[in-house]
């Protein structure tokens, strides 16, 4: 099984959290699908970033969906990829778009729930 399909499937245990981690100086939680995802992927920057922008738009929704979109395929002569995040209110508004020149994240597509200052896969909601 590759990579992206081992992920895949390992998302989809999550229902719910047992735990809840916290990021180091923003305070920022997640939960253990989140923490699965960091581990496998090699993507704590990833928590990181959408943790820091989800919370400064917070005087803007309650609830923010976060959706990473991988926009280029990989080239021959670069290890990664283009990307984008949208943050949006789940319902059409957006937020704010953040582009990325290059990402090694494996997935084309995730989506994230912020709620309550917690992370979290829409599953664990």
């Amino acid at each position: 099984m590759n990579k992206v399909n081992e992920i895949k499937e390992g998302l989809q245990h999550f229902c719910g959290s047992e735990m809840l981690y916290q990021i180091p100086l923003i305070r920022t939680r997640f939960t253990d699908g989140l923490k699965y995802l960091a581990n496998v992927a090699n993507c704590f920057w990833l928590i990181v970033d959408v943790s820091v922008i989800a919370k400064s738009l917070l005087n803007r929704s309650h609830f923010i969906t976060i959706d990473f979109k991988r926009l280029s395929e990989e080239k021959q002569d670069q290890i990664g990829y283009e990307a984008e995040i949208i943050y949006s209110d789940g319902n059409g508004a957006v937020f704010e778009t953040h582009r990325y020149n290059f990402t090694d994240f494996p997935l084309e597509e995730l989506r994230l729930f912020f709620v309550n200052n917690t992370l979290m896969l829409p599953s664990e909601y």
